[in-house]
């Protein structure tokens, strides 16, 4: 019995697992929306991957909780940054980075659908790849008050937490391993983020 209970403890229990995970879920989504390094979309599949095949009950809602207010969290300094940015003569690195990840075209398109369907178009961004970040660049140009920011941005981040969970839902299910729905997660929210991309380029030529 020495032999078991020495693997047992080795082992990590579930409880364990949630007080190191959702930290570090937490952490990872907030520098995924302030440096667009971190694949943020594939951490919250990955999560609710193992939540469920986890027994302990609202795993699922935990990590709703965690992504959703790490992704608002992140989006609202950074905006706040960009902020300072726009008020200042000088700018700032944080306003430049921001211009240096919206293409001008995107930045048009997201200026003239922020005028024609204002926050609603907070809620769009955040679920169209790469849409995030010239909608925010916008909003920092017209000079929308923190405040109102934050009224568009906080459905958006629930909007898109829960779009990322369902996506890691339907990976978790079609397989009995954890690791197998985490890698089907993985390789779903990939296509996801390239699609979008891929049709741009290949309506070009057509246009053309």
């Amino acid at each position: 019995m020495s032999w078991l209970a020495a693997v047992t403890l080795d082992i990590p229990t579930e409880p364990t697992q949630q007080a190191l995970g959702y930290p570090s879920l937490f952490l990872l989504v907030l520098i995924g929306a302030l440096v667009p390094v971190v694949p943020t979309g594939a951490l919250v599949s990955s999560a609710a991957v193992v939540a469920l095949h986890q027994t302990l009950p609202f795993a699922m809602l935990m990590v709703f909780a965690t992504a959703s207010l790490a992704a608002f969290c992140g989006d609202m300094a950074l905006y706040w940054l960009g902020r300072r940015g726009v008020g200042s003569k000088n700018g700032s690195r944080w306003l430049e980075a921001i211009r240096s990840r919206a293409p001008e075209d995107r930045l048009e398109q997201a200026q003239q659908k922020l005028a024609e369907h204002d926050v609603a178009v907070l809620v769009l961004s955040r679920l169209v790849p790469a849409g995030r970040i010239p909608v925010m660049l916008a909003c920092l140009l017209a000079k929308w008050p923190l405040r109102r920011f934050a009224r568009g941005n906080l459905p958006a981040c629930l909007a898109w937490t829960v779009t990322y969970q369902l996506i890691g839902v339907l990976s978790g299910a079609l397989f009995s391993e954890p690791w197998e729905g985490v890698a089907a997660a993985i390789a779903l929210t990939v296509l996801v983020s390239l699609a979008p991309g891929v049709w741009r380029r290949f309506r070009r030529p057509a246009k053309a």
